[in-house]
């Protein structure tokens, strides 16, 4: 079974669909600034769920964002999971670089 993922920044989401179908099986959207990526929200239609689509969305999104040279803030709960659980890719998350002191 295999998920295609493009970004659709019209939309400000990547999309996923399964075996070549028309129809949306997943969506990740998101906010991108010139320095920064932040992915908000994550959904996978019910029919496909535990296929890999919501894992394929993030990896193409996070791919892209490497290649683009942009950090990564994972404001969705399922993209910060993912992240965590995928040490390869916490390079990219933001780091404040404020230096705030009480």
């Amino acid at each position: 079974m295999p998920v295609e993922v493009s970004d659709v920044p019209e939309a400000k989401r990547y999309e996923a669909r399964v075996d070549g179908e028309s129809k949306v099986a997943g969506v990740a959207d998101y906010i991108r600034t010139a320095e920064l990526v932040a992915f908000v929200h994550t959904e996978v239609e019910a029919e496909y769920e535990g296929r890999g689509v919501g894992s394929a969305l993030v990896r193409r999104a996070l791919d892209e964002a490497r290649t683009a040279n942009l950090r990564v803030l994972a404001t969705c709960p399922f993209f910060a999971g993912w992240i965590s659980r995928h040490p390869e890719y916490q390079d990219l998350l933001y780091q404040s670089r404020s230096n705030v002191s009480d």
